[in-house]
């Protein structure tokens, strides 16, 4: 199981960093966070006019909205705050705003939990909806582990490739997975996570500073 970037794991791993203004230029800004220097765990944002990257130990992303991308990125920090987040993101939408993505990290992953979710709701609605025995049942939801979520840990081609191949008759009936299309099978990934509350965290301390 893939770990998940959490607020909490992140504020652990920064807990010791430091901020260092390079340039701060209007919209033009290098600040540096780091932790006595080291180059663990180390980030720059940068900014020019209309966009921000980011990089570094999570990887490089760049993103362009507004002039100035600091002011982009405050956007949602009252509304969750009063959700009780001390960091404020909102990784769809901050995700739309993507020039480029790191080839070392990435933006978005196959989620295998939810596929096998999605899959598993088809069983329970199937057996609900169809007229099944007790025998027939279990040897549905054998096939489905056999032929389907066995193969989840070999990447998303894999699986959906099972998922749409899948076909298991009883008497006339023939059971598949149809509208799969309808799902998103992807999430954010760790390091999109850690960069978005990077960047929450970031600029907070910034403007803290001024």
């Amino acid at each position: 199981m893939t770990t998940k970037c959490t607020e909490e794991r992140f504020l652990r791993d920064i807990a010791q960093h430091k901020m260092h203004v390079l340039r701060d230029d209007g919209v033009n800004r290098h600040i540096r966070f780091t932790r006595d220097n080291s180059s663990s765990m180390r980030f720059d944002l940068i900014t020019w006019s209309g966009h921000l990257c980011y990089t570094g130990d999570m990887g490089t992303y760049v993103f362009s909205r507004v002039e100035d991308m600091f002011e982009f990125f405050r956007t949602d920090r009252e509304y969750n705050k009063r959700k009780g987040s001390e960091l404020s993101i909102n990784i769809g939408y901050w995700g739309e705003k993507l020039l480029s993505e790191s080839r070392f990290g990435g933006y978005r992953e196959f989620d295998p939990e939810y596929f096998a979710n999605v899959i598993r709701r088809y069983r329970i609605e199937w057996i609900r909806e169809k007229s099944i025995d007790k025998e027939q049942r279990r040897e549905l939801w054998e096939d489905i582990e056999h032929s389907v979520l066995s193969v989840i840990d070999d990447g998303s081609e894999r699986a959906s490739t099972a998922a749409y191949d899948f076909q298991h008759r009883v008497g006339s009936e023939t059971f598949r997975f149809t509208d799969l299309f309808d799902h998103d099978f992807t999430r954010a990934t760790f390091h999109f996570v850690w960069c978005c509350f990077a960047l929450a965290w970031g600029i907070r301390q910034y403007d803290d500073s001024k």
